[in-house]
């Protein structure tokens, strides 16, 4: 950043300016318009949300334009635009000769967090102009905004072609685990018996909330507990007698396979971990107990996890805005059963290659956070001055 460090000593030694940003620019409010009213057409309407909420045939912003969503939960989210947009539901920000209107945005970029604390409203929330307008941001001279919009610009582009490739190459280490476990899987198919589940699980008693302890905790796994990502038990909620959902019926024990039955395609699906030995979960789930004599947990786990069971949920799920599937038709699924000891191998197969995989994809991740994080700490560094006269 020599460029940057120059023209900061020749133009503003002292500090620079810093101003209100309802002083030095203009802001406006939205224009009211529903889908219901409005012809189809190629110009994007801003709204609440962080992508546009339909597509008209007019515009009322043309030209370099900072859009800030005006309610609901993407309520304060900052957007720039360079092309005719209808602004609906938010308001938009125009500078003018004498600050950079992509610099302002990178300004309003940096303050996100502190404009989300703006949201009022207990139900649908709000930001407001009064309130983000009396944010302050730095003034430099007109050739330091342009340096500093170019690094921007730059290290933008280059963060975003970065984060998409990892995200390119986390997508094939997932791909390439999965055709590994269904291919494994199906060769075994090939050579042993098909059975149902339900002719090789134990059944699973429901607790009886009339005989426990008011002094008894749970932890209760509901449908949200469950990571789809990895398929760890996660925020489970500690219940007891006197304050339990209706659904927290079924009481789990270690190694009980649990897959949600609610928006099944979701594939909702987790082992029980010793930690949440003899807790309860949702009624939401299907909760298998292998019966070890014949099948190992890990191999019923591995069988829902692969691509023929997900058809198979596909097939049979029932209800077009809140798709299940139920409990019989989940044991009615038939998968196959060799010998423990041909399960326990092939087992072992899969849990190498799922390590491996989650290595990559739990390190993937975390480079794209970094990523980020590195992108944010420079845009900050690149935004702050000193103001002058202040000491």
């Amino acid at each position: 950043m020599g460029k940057l460090d120059k023209l900061i000593k020749e133009l503003c030694p002292d500090g620079v300016e810093y101003q209100t940003i309802l002083d030095c620019t203009q802001m406006q409010k939205g224009k009211s318009l529903s889908k219901k009213d409005a012809r189809e057409g190629n110009y994007p309407v801003i709204s609440g949300g962080r992508e546009p909420a339909f597509y008209c045939d007019m515009f009322n912003r043309t030209d370099e334009t900072i859009t800030v969503a005006g309610s609901g939960a993407g309520a304060g989210y900052v957007q720039y635009w360079n092309e005719p947009i209808f602004v609906c539901d938010a308001f938009s920000i125009k500078t003018n000769d004498k600050i950079l209107t992509k610099y302002v945005y990178y300004c309003l970029s940096n303050m996100q967090d502190k404009i989300y604390s703006t949201k009022k409203g207990a139900g649908i929330p709000h930001v407001y102009i009064s309130d983000i307008g009396k944010f302050k941001i730095p003034i430099p001279p007109l050739e330091l905004q342009e340096e500093i919009v170019h690094i921007l610009d730059s290290f933008t582009e280059f963060t975003t072609e970065l984060i998409e490739n990892l995200k390119t190459e986390l997508t094939a280490r997932r791909k390439q685990y999965e055709y590994y476990r269904d291919r494994l899987l199906n060769d075994v198919e090939k050579d042993s018996e098909m059975i149902e589940i339900n002719k090789v699980i134990k059944k699973v008693i429901n607790i009886n909330w009339n005989t426990v302890s008011q002094f008894e905790n749970w932890n209760y796994i509901d449908l949200s507990s469950v990571n789809i990502k990895n398929s760890s038990i996660n925020n489970t909620v500690i219940i007891n007698v006197d304050d339990h959902p209706s659904r927290a019926q079924q009481q789990v024990k270690i190694n009980d396979v649990i897959f949600g039955t609610t928006r099944p395609t979701q594939m909702r699906l987790a082992i029980i971990p010793e930690s949440l030995d003899n807790q309860i979960c949702s009624t939401g789930y299907c909760v298998l107990r292998a019966d070890t004599k014949f099948l190992l947990s890990k191999w019923l786990y591995y069988n829902l996890s692969a691509k023929r069971f997900q058809i198979y949920v596909e097939k049979f799920q029932q209800g077009a805005s809140y798709p299940s599937i139920t409990d019989t038709l989940v044991k009615k699924y038939m998968i196959s059963i060799p010998s423990i000891e041909k399960q326990q191998k092939i087992i072992n197969i899969l849990d190498r290659f799922d390590k491996l995989c989650n290595d990559l994809t739990e390190g993937l991740p975390a480079e794209i956070e970094a990523r980020k994080k590195q992108y944010e700490y420079y845009r900050d560094k690149l935004l702050t001055f000193k103001e002058r006269g202040v000491l």
